[in-house]
């Protein structure tokens, strides 16, 4: 028997999405791009696609070694249903955390849109860091393409090196640079998903009827991804690897 009850379970996927959107898609918000600066004539630098991408993975890797224990720190619908489909967790628990994860979400993108309208921080990406496609750098087959393969990549890193046999102690880094590494290729294009309950919030704070049309998408496709990384690692690992359930409630 799991030594913590569901509701806490809940509460740490609650968290760690919480701190995944406020945080990661705050670094995007506030900093990526440069500002000036008229007091003294010159241009603060913004974080930049590779500040945002580092965000996303540190933040990650705190989530896991602070939560992992707990709910097993999924954080992202994509990862509960490849474990799920791989039999990690009951359907029942699975559906729980989700919900979870999307009001985490929600609550995340709605405090970073409070410091945007009543803070006077200015939104650098133009919509809450929220996700987009037909933008002139990717159309909508293209990032249906991007979010399936880059959540493949994603979900198949964190199967993979939570098998029983996996290097102990260092998963947590390995999933936060996987997480970093999509980043980079999908931030200039689609502003990078793999993750619906991170699209979900800040898309309904986003101010922008273009987030809210093009949302399917990027709650579809990396929940598409989820499953194939879920069938490929059945797929290629023996039974006695296989990690047990997270839960055993």
């Amino acid at each position: 028997m799991d030594v913590y009850s569901l509701q806490k379970r809940l509460m740490a996927e609650f968290l760690g999405t919480f701190f995944l959107v406020f945080v990661a898609v705050g670094a995007a918000v506030a900093g990526i791009a440069g500002d000036f600066d008229p007091t003294k004539d010159s241009l603060i630098p913004g974080s930049g696609v590779v500040g945002v991408a580092l965000a996303f993975g540190f933040v990650l890797v705190m989530a896991v070694y602070a939560i992992g224990h707990i709910s097993g720190c999924h954080i992202n619908p994509a990862v509960t249903i490849a474990m799920m489909v791989g039999r990690k967790m009951p359907a029942k628990e699975g559906l729980s955390f989700m919900g979870a994860q999307v009001v985490g979400a929600i609550v995340g993108a709605a405090l970073l849109k409070f410091l945007v309208e009543f803070g006077d921080v200015t939104d650098k990406t133009g919509a809450l860091g929220s996700n987009a496609y037909d933008n002139g750098s990717i159309n909508m087959v293209g990032a249906l393409v991007l979010e399936i393969l880059l959540t493949f990549v994603f979900v198949s890193v964190i199967m993979f090196v939570t098998d029983s046999h996996a290097v102990p102690g260092f998963a947590g880094i390995a999933i936060g640079l996987s997480l970093t590494a999509v980043h980079l290729v999908g931030i200039p294009l689609d502003g990078t998903s793999v993750n619906p309950a991170r699209s979900i919030g800040p898309a309904l704070f986003s101010g922008d009827s273009t987030a809210i049309t093009q949302l399917w998408l990027f709650i579809l496709a990396p929940l598409v991804g989820g499953v194939l990384a879920a069938v490929v690692w059945k797929f290629l690992t023996p039974d006695h690897l296989e990690t047990t359930d997270i839960s055993t409630d």
